[in-house]
């Protein structure tokens, strides 16, 4: 490798970090577990309305990765595309924060019509984004040093969201709704703002699409190929789909709590900084498995937990002392979904197919769309066990579509 290559290498590595350590700072200023769902209950907002704003928050922004496929996946260069939807996402955060200074004069139906059109703005751009940035991402760090940036990129957000929590926490109490609301999401955008400035430093290569053709076919016809065509594309979908239903019910164990304990502000900030001790505690684990392992054995991990969540919660949602330690245990879980999926897809695809594949894997919104819009209207007439119940039959389906994804020979391939 030439120097100016290594020199690439070396500028595109701290380029990501950067990002990483800001985003991190920015995440629980805007926290899509536990800060918004909260904002929204207190705005008025009903479970049902909360299962809506779930669903685009977690589902629809990983599906609307699909529609955004067939503008970007032919463009040889994406850092433009990444910056935009990115500014697109600091503008939702600010007008958040705006709206929300003003909420306390405003009906409670406009401002949750507000809200829905923000958070959709806020959480559209970023997956035009993402499939940018796994795109960028792919081509810029290779090989073995892969594993070595996700395990960075986990410290670095496990401290800087640590002590974005101690904020938040001091910030969510501090001042009373809606002023503590509109200082945290202005917040965010100054600092996702700040974090943007890392990917103006990356100098990306252009994607190479020699021999794979794909460049010349329409986006559907590409996508019908790679899904027809790699049984390790289609089984990942379905992972996908089956662990993103355990992420979902993270905002109804805050509607729960109001539920059972009430939802204070010191409520709240310690369900968050519980929840980031979780995830700096296991990524101690993760740095293990994933080294000695494989990204498939954090995904069992994943499962396991996601099973018995719904359990505890239903079990201590009286219990002031016992029930904030649910969050705790859903750190564990945020952290390792969101080292071993994303982890997983750069194995299972190549540098010529790595955006098709990411706005592809996007289908596995499909689930986390329609869950949580129909558990927030069937836990009004059912009941949380009911809901959690099913929730628990879907994610132990994980492991079945786990066992048929073959990893390594992607990796050799590519």
């Amino acid at each position: 490798m030439s120097p100016s290559k290594i020199s690439d290498a070396k500028v595109n590595f701290f380029s990501f970090l950067w990002h990483s350590l800001f985003l991190a700072l920015a995440k629980n200023f805007m926290d899509v577990n536990t800060i918004i769902p909260a904002m929204l209950i207190s705005a008025g907002g009903s479970t049902t309305e909360l299962g809506v704003l779930t669903a685009i928050m977690i589902g629809g922004s990983s599906f609307m990765q699909i529609v955004f496929a067939g503008f970007l996946f032919k463009k040889e260069r994406k850092k433009g595309y990444l910056l935009t939807g990115i500014y697109l996402r600091v503008g939702a955060l600010l007008g958040l924060g705006f709206l929300l200074s003003k909420a306390s004069g405003l009906p409670a139906f406009y401002v949750i019509g507000a809200i829905f059109i923000l958070i959709s703005i806020f959480s559209f751009s970023g997956s035009f984004a993402n499939i940018s940035y796994t795109d960028i991402l792919g081509k810029s760090i290779l090989g073995d040093n892969r594993k070595r940036f996700f395990v960075f990129r986990q410290v670095i957000l496990s401290a800087g969201i640590l002590m974005s929590a101690l904020i938040v926490r001091h910030l969510v109490r501090r001042y009373p709704y809606p002023v503590n609301y509109s200082v945290l999401f202005v917040s965010a955008g100054v600092l996702l703002l700040i974090a943007s400035l890392g990917f103006w430093m990356i100098r990306e290569k252009p994607t190479d699409f020699e021999d794979s053709g794909i460049h010349l076919m329409s986006v559907l016809s590409a996508l019908k190929k790679m899904f027809i065509e790699d049984v390790n594309l289609r089984y990942y979908i379905l992972l996908r789909n089956s662990t993103g239903i355990g992420l979902t019910l993270v905002p109804f164990y805050i509607s729960l709590a109001k539920k059972h304990l009430g939802l204070t502000a010191q409520a709240v900030g310690n369900f968050l900084l519980l929840q980031i001790i979780g995830m700096i505690v296991s990524n101690l684990l993760w740095h293990f498995i994933i080294r000695k392992g494989s990204y498939k054995g954090l995904v069992k991990i994943y499962t396991l937990i996601g099973s018995l969540l719904p359990i505890f919660a239903l079990l201590f949602s009286r219990s002031k002392a016992i029930y904030p330690f649910i969050f705790l245990l859903s750190g564990f879980n945020i952290s390792a979904y969101q080292i071993a999926l994303p982890g997983i897809l750069l194995e299972i695809s190549q540098e010529h197919n790595r955006a098709l594949y990411t706005a592809l894997s996007g289908a596995g919104g499909i689930f986390a769309i329609v869950f949580p819009m129909i558990a927030g209207a069937l836990i009004s007439y059912l009941g949380y066990p009911f809901v959690f119940g099913v929730s628990i039959l879907i994610t132990a389906t994980s492991v079945l579509f786990l066992r048929k994804i073959d990893c390594k020979r992607s990796v050799k391939a590519g």
